[in-house]
């Protein structure tokens, strides 16, 4: 396959780059940081965790004492599947969702983006296609599409992703001849969405992905921070062979040790292991060993307590503002993680109302940015993590008068064309029609 390069290009090597590279591209996400970060702009973008929460001088005292009493290890090449200590206490975590498993299985990987990296290389040729919830995850979809890889989206509602959906876009992928890897999902806390898969729903899924022989990718960086009640156990506590568990620390301890895990079958396992020595060597000792000291020394469930009772407060504080500002827009209600999943009036574009917003000081990512053929012009994402709840309030003023330029613009101007709309009771979510 050859992709034509066309016009003038100010890199002297771009001829020479592999194909695949052409599904290198930033995402909304991406481009919207450098904006978001400016001090006057309410940023309602960016999934980034509250670190400020963490008691910091807890933290710092396990960097001490790892390079106190383990510096000459933590500075050395460790394993390629990570320390012991470390996997020890991931089988802790996990333990707490219903995953059992034995410290063999757990593959530390640099952050959970890297398990997905490695798992696509492994398993993904140019023309193969993923199944994933509509929407789904951007940085994941970004990683499919550098392997040259097809997300095809399947429908979900406000309990997840719909069954009978997934047996449907199954037979039409078979029915086009294409190869259908595995089945990509994030049933806890949804990023974008915001919505949890039912526990029969779970079941379900496993049931047609055994029948089907189609592999399952559970990711779960949200799991434990849920709010009002748990999320129903892991996929991966009922399907031991058929399923790939990714979980991470970024949510729940810090994203800067960049440290996450994979809990795989024996065959797959070894692969990764091996994967993951060919493009690092090794993750960070020093980080595992900082993060397995801090586990070992400190209530890291208290802590993990402390961010439910925070974001909750910030999720509640974006319920009150959207029904005071905006309330006839529909959005879900997620009962934990990081996201709100928001359906604007008919007629209106979130990505091109993106510059609008960023002019009055608030920013958040256009709902384009989780769909692989850039629909979801008629949703978008706000993230309650970070602000406080009085910057919450306020991001949501902006935005309530953004929206409401819009409306005026659409009533004066009546455009023949808008963004694609499904019908939706409010407050739940309306992914655009699947992707063939």
């Amino acid at each position: 396959m050859t992709i034509p390069r066309e016009g003038t290009n100010l890199d002297p090597w771009y001829e020479l780059y592999a194909d695949r590279t052409a599904g290198l591209s930033a995402s909304e996400v991406r481009a919207l940081f450098a904006v978001a970060s400016r001090p006057e702009v309410v940023s309602l973008a960016g999934g980034m965790p509250f670190v400020s929460a963490l008691p910091l001088e807890r933290v710092t005292t396990s960097m001490e004492r790892v390079m106190r009493e383990q510096g000459s290890r933590a500075l050395q090449y460790g394993s390629g599947q990570g320390t012991p200590e470390l996997r020890e206490h991931i089988l802790e975590i996990m333990a707490l969702e219903g995953v059992r498993a034995g410290v063999d299985d757990v593959v530390v990987t640099t952050g959970s983006q890297q398990a997905l990296d490695l798992i696509a290389k492994l398993f993904l040729d140019s023309g193969d296609v993923v199944l994933a919830e509509s929407p789904s995850y951007v940085g994941a979809m970004g990683i499919f599409r550098s392997y040259q890889a097809e997300v095809s989206h399947v429908a979900m509602d406000d309990d997840g992703m719909i069954p009978q959906a997934l047996v449907e876009r199954i037979a039409s992928m078979r029915a086009q001849g294409r190869a259908i890897k595995f089945l990509y999902l994030i049933p806890n806390f949804h990023n974008p969405a915001g919505v949890t898969l039912s526990w029969e729903r779970r079941l379900e899924i496993i049931e047609i992905a055994r029948r089907e022989g189609i592999l399952i990718v559970e990711d779960n960086p949200y799991g434990l921070l849920w709010f009002d009640r748990p999320a129903p156990h892991a996929m991966r506590s009922v399907e031991t062979e058929g399923i790939v568990y990714l979980g991470s620390f970024s949510k729940t301890l810090a994203p800067g040790f960049r440290i996450g895990w994979a809990l795989a079958p024996h065959g797959i396992r070894e692969k990764l292991v091996l994967a993951a020595e060919s493009a690092i060597l090794s993750p960070s000792v020093a980080n595992e060993l900082i993060v397995s000291d801090y586990l070992a020394s400190t209530d890291w469930k208290g802590q993990i307590d402390t961010y439910r009772g925070l974001y909750r407060d910030r999720r509640d504080a974006m319920i009150d503002a959207l029904e005071h500002y905006l309330p006839d827009l529909h959005w879900t209600m997620p009962n934990g993680g990081f996201y709100i999943w928001v359906t604007l009036p008919d007629g209106l574009d979130s990505k091109g109302m993106l510059p609008r917003a960023v002019k009055e000081l608030v920013a958040y990512t256009p709902g384009t940015a989780f769909f692989a053929d850039g629909s979801g012009r008629a949703n978008l994402r706000l993230s309650y993590c970070y602000p406080s709840p009085a910057e919450i309030r306020e991001g949501i003023r902006r935005l309530a008068g953004v929206v409401r330029g819009e409306q005026e613009l659409l009533s004066t101007f009546s455009p023949s064309t808008s963004p694609e709309r499904v019908g939706t009771a409010p407050h739940v979510i309306s992914p655009p029609p699947n992707i063939g």
